[in-house]
Parts: structure tokens; sequence; C-alpha cells
């Protein structure tokens, strides 16, 4: 929930934040409210510590049968592919939703970031 009707000041920073959050929940289908983040642990940190070998670990099944098909229509090897798109938009993900406003990227890197995804899945770049 953010707090720009409680008074608080908009800021580029907490909406990147909001941005990464919500690149987290979707890959994973995990809610930053879920039972399993308390004491600490939350979304940004689970998604961090899968960086980068485990993120198949932590992706929601549903987005990867969604992925197959998008892969498969374009005709080429779906696993390597597969796998270096969805850990970079992982690493979108944390990236945009660092503790600390100034460690955190801007809007127009992430957006960068993930048009290099789009290509990878479109085939325009190997």
């Amino acid at each position: 929930m953010t707090k720009y009707g409680l008074g608080s000041e908009v800021s580029t920073k907490r909406d990147v934040y909001s941005y990464g959050i919500l690149l987290l929940e979707m890959i994973t289908g995990k809610r930053p409210t879920n039972h399993m983040f308390e004491g600490g642990f939350n979304l940004h940190n689970y998604a961090s510590m899968a960086l980068p070998n485990c993120v198949m670990e932590i992706v929601d099944s549903k987005l990867l049968n969604n992925v197959d098909e998008v892969i498969d229509n374009h005709n080429f090897s779906p696993t390597n592919r597969k796998e270096e798109c969805l850990i970079s938009m992982v690493k979108v993900g944390v990236a945009c939703s660092m503790e600390l406003p100034q460690e955190r990227w801007d809007i127009s890197k992430a957006i960068s970031e993930l048009h290099l995804v789009r290509d990878i899945i479109l085939g325009a770049r190997i």
C-alpha cells in the first residue's frame, strides 16, 4: 500500500520499488504478504537469494507453462532462453526493489533491461 494518500511525497524511487515488487510478484506468484515472509524475510530477499542459479525454483509454475507456449510459437530451443529471460527479469525486480532508494535502478534502466528480455524471447538477440 502506498502512502501517497497519507501525505507522503510522490517519489520515483518509491514508484520503481513498487514496480520491482510487482514484477517479482508476477514471476514468483507470491504476494509480499505471503505467510512465508516474516521476521525480516521478504519477497525481495526471497528472489535475491535465488539469483542466479535457483531462479527456476521460485518461478510460478503457471508462468512456466505460458512461457513455454510463447517460446514454442517462435520455434527455438526453450530451455536456455527461458532461463536467461527469467533470471534477467528477477534481476530487474531485485534491482528495482533494493531497500535503500539510492541503490535502486531508475525506471529507464529497468525498461531497457526488459526490452533486452523481450528481444531474447523474440529471437532478435542470441
